[in-house]
C-alpha cells in the first residue's frame, strides 16, 4: 500500500458517514409524516425553536439589587466558545428571552417585530449573531433537527424552497385539521403536539398551484 493511500485510509476512518447521512436526510412527504409522528417537535415555530435552543444550554438564578433574575448560559458559555460572551446585560437578556417565551406560547408577541435598541457597542449585533450561530448548531442535533422541501422540476432538477419552509405548509388549509388530529392521536396533554402555522411563500404557492392544476386537484 502506498503512503498516500495509507494516509487517506486513516483520514477516512475519522469520517462519520452515518452522522452525515442523518443530517442530509432525504425522503418523500409520507416519510416525513412518519418523522413528525415520532418527533412532533420538528413542527415548532421559529420562536419556539429559538426559545428551546436557548433553554437547552441551561439557566441559573442570580440576585441583582436584591431582585432575583435569570441568567442564561447560552449568552455566557456558548457565547464564550465563539468569542462573543456578553457581560452586564443579564436583565436585558432576560427580557429578550421572556419575549421569545411569550411568542413561543402564542401570547401575541409572535406578531410583533423585536427591535434591539441601544448605543454603539451595546452588543446588539453580537446578540443577533449568537442567535444565528446557536440555531445553526441546534439544528444539527436530534433535539433541534429541522426539515425543508424541494420541488421536482420537469428536467429532473430540484428547486429548493427559497424560505426553507416547514414541509407541513404543503398541506392545504381545509385538510390540516384532519391531518393534525391523526398525528396527535394518543398524545398526552403535557406532550408536544403537532401544529401547522403559516402559509406557503409566494414562490412555493405558485409551484403548488401549477401542480394542483396539472394533477386535477389530486393533492
Amino acid at each position: 500500500m502506498s503512503t498516500g493511500k495509507a494516509i487517506l485510509d486513516t483520514i477516512r476512518q475519522q469520517i462519520n458517514l452515518t452522522d452525515y447521512k442523518k443530517k442530509h436526510w432525504e425522503g418523500g412527504f409520507d416519510e416525513y409524516l412518519d418523522i413528525v409522528r415520532e418527533h412532533p417537535e420538528v413542527t415548532r415555530t421559529a420562536y419556539q425553536r429559538v426559545f428551546d435552543m436557548i433553554m437547552s444550554h441551561g439557566a441559573e438564578e442570580i440576585f441583582e439589587h436584591k431582585e432575583k433574575i435569570s441568567r442564561y448560559k447560552f449568552f455566557m458559555d456558548f457565547a464564550a466558545l465563539h468569542g462573543d460572551a456578553i457581560y452586564g446585560l443579564d436583565r436585558t437578556l432576560m427580557h429578550l428571552v421572556n419575549s421569545f417565551k411569550s411568542a413561543a406560547k402564542g401570547y401575541g408577541t409572535e406578531r410583533r417585530v423585536l427591535l434591539l435598541h441601544g448605543p454603539v457597542g451595546s452588543s446588539k449585533s453580537t446578540i443577533a449573531r449568537l442567535l444565528k450561530k446557536g440555531i445553526e448548531q441546534y439544528s444539527r442535533t436530534d433535539e433541534g433537527m429541522i426539515f425543508s422541501y424541494c420541488w421536482k422540476g420537469d428536467n429532473g432538477t430540484w428547486l429548493k424552497c427559497p424560505m426553507h419552509e416547514e414541509p407541513m405548509h404543503l398541506v392545504p388549509g381545509d385538510l390540516r385539521a384532519t391531518l393534525v388530529a391523526s398525528l396527535n392521536e394518543g398524545r398526552k396533554p403535557d406532550e408536544h403536539h403537532v401544529t401547522v402555522q403559516g402559509e406557503l411563500c409566494p414562490y412555493c404557492r405558485q409551484m403548488f398551484n401549477e401542480r394542483v392544476a396539472k394533477y386535477d386537484c389530486d393533492w
